[in-house]
Order: C-alpha cells, then structure tokens, then sequence
C-alpha cells in the first residue's frame, strides 16, 4: 500500500542521483550524450510510467544491467523504521518493478533510502545517517558505513567523485507533528577508503540537496532546496559558486553534456534545463519531483513523483 505523507513532509524533497562509472579528469561529461544546444532543446515528452511505489525519492540508470533502480523511502523520510526498498525497473517492461533490497528481508537494513550511486556492482544509497552498499544484481548487503561521528542530521544524496563518495546533508530534521527543523549545519561529507570527513560546509550550501559530478568542468555541481539555486562547486573551494538561480526548491541534477544540466524543482512542479546560465522549463505537472536520473541509450529522464508514487519517462 502506498502510504501518504503529512503535508509538512511533502514540501520537503530528498536527493538526487549520481554518475553509474567513478568518473575521470578532463573527460568528455557524456560522451553518449546528444550534443545539441540548448535551444534545440524546446521540451521534453512525456513517454510512460511506472505506478504502484512507496514515495520514491531517486532513480538511477545503470548501462550495464540495462536496469532501472528506485529508492523508495516507503513513510515518514527521517524514520528508522527498516521498511525502505530498492526496486528495479525494465526499460522494456515498465508496467511492472520487483524488489531488488527491502529492510527487514535476508539481513538487510534499510531505512528511508534516498539519492543513489552505482559502483562497479555495488548500489550506493544515502540512509538518513548512513551510507549503504548493495550488491545491484543480488540485493545482498555488502556495506555499511557509519557516519555518526561527523553527526549528519540528514544524508541525502550520493555522487561518485575521482577521489572517494561525496554525500550531501541538507540539515533537515522531521518532528513527531510534522514540524522540520535545521538543528545542525549544512554540510558536504566525502568517504574515501570506507572513512568519512567533511569537506565542506555552512549557509552558502544553503540546504544541499542534489549532487552529480560533471566530468567535462572537473567540478560538482550542487542544487540547493533553499535559495542556493544551482551550483558549482570544487573540492577545497571555499564555497560554491551559483550558475543559476530560478525557481528554488532544487532536488535533483543530472548533467546532459554540452554544459547543459537537468533539474528538479519542487517550486513549479518541474524539470529545468539549465545551460550557460540560463534557465528553461521543459516539463510540468509532477508532484514532487525528486532526484531524476538519465538513461542515455534511450535518451529519457526518469523523475520520481515523490507524492504520488509514480516514476514518469520523458524523452529529451
């Protein structure tokens, strides 16, 4: 059964999606990409769906399994609960999932899971205060790793860097009513040969939520759910730069090529192009649009509807 959340906690988005191939310095960004300009790119269409999920927050494309992954956080996204899943999508066959992880099945804990990342054969998933690995073709656990020391209040998103995993925490913390809070600091973790730091944090992340490497800049880029807007960001930087501004309410980002970024926002219930500093609606109508992910041998953004359930397709 699909469960609902309390208003309050539909206003809030939670992560976005990550390179499926640890990345390298001074490559192409997507050397399967289109390498069309941006004004050749007027909207994208909307070409299916899949229905049936359990809040889905990220969707992630891996090219070698020709699969699609979809956390589902499955209730309240701050809750220890143990009844988040992974399931797993068919390009071919998109009426249907199966459960691939699921807490409190064959050993496995999993609480809210949110932004994804895939290693070799290893899923990546952000886990409120921790980081989990999954092997993608069995769902066996085959890591976890314990953040506490660094005290994130809320990981949201994982992306894969040249130099380790970076995850975000947007600092938000859900009440027992409904109520959120901001009780720590907004923050940028890396976790480097299974050991986390923080290589980044304060207000000028402005709520980080989603997070991608873009391999053609050598740099992150980082969407804020507060009035960061879009984002570039290096490690050792300072703080990041803004590339963009729009609508706010950022969740997920995923680079195009061509210095071309799509992106998510909860504002106007949408997905944005963002080139060159200019930004662009290109699809509307989706409630709660969380951390898309993009298949390129289809040329489809996958956007999960956070409040409804549903992953829609849309061709680009």
């Amino acid at each position: 059964m699909r469960r609902t959340l309390p208003l309050p906690l539909l206003l809030v988005a939670l992560g976005a999606c990550a390179s499926s191939e640890r990345p390298s310095a001074g490559t192409a960004a997507d050397t399967t990409a289109r390498a069309e300009s941006a004004d050749t790119l007027r909207t994208a269409t909307r070409v299916g769906e899949t229905t049936g999920f359990d809040v889905p927050e990220s969707v992630v494309w891996d090219p070698e399994l020709d699969v699609y992954f979809v956390s589902n956080i499955n209730g309240n996204p701050g809750a220890a609960d143990n009844n988040g899943y992974i399931a797993r999508v068919q390009p071919d066959s998109l009426a249907t999932f199966t459960r691939l992880v699921e807490g409190g099945r064959n050993g496995v804990t999993l609480n809210a899971p949110k932004g994804m990342a895939i290693e070799g054969d290893t899923i990546w998933v952000a886990d409120i205060t921790v980081v989990r690995g999954f092997n993608k073709r069995t769902g066996a656990p085959v890591a976890t790793i314990e953040l506490t020391g660094q005290r994130p209040v809320f990981l949201n998103d994982v992306a894969l860097g040249i130099d380790g995993i970076y995850i975000t925490d947007t600092n938000i913390r859900f009440g027992a009513d409904g109520s959120i809070s901001k009780p720590g600091v907004d923050r940028i973790f890396r976790i480097s040969h299974r050991r986390p730091s923080v290589v980044a944090q304060g207000d000028s992340l402005a709520s980080p939520n989603g997070i991608t490497w873009d391999s053609a800049g050598t740099r992150f880029i980082v969407v804020s759910f507060d009035k960061g807007g879009v984002m570039s960001w290096r490690p050792g930087d300072g703080a990041p730069a803004r590339i963009a501004a729009g609508p706010g309410q950022y969740d997920g980002v995923e680079v195009l090529g061509g210095n071309r970024y799509a992106v998510t926002s909860w504002a106007d219930s949408g997905v944005h192009l963002v080139h060159d500093g200019s930004e662009r609606k290109i699809a509307s109508g989706i409630s709660g649009p969380a951390d898309l992910g993009v298949d390129r041998k289809r040329n489809l953004l996958l956007v999960p509807h956070f409040n409804e359930g549903i992953v829609s397709y849309w061709r680009f």
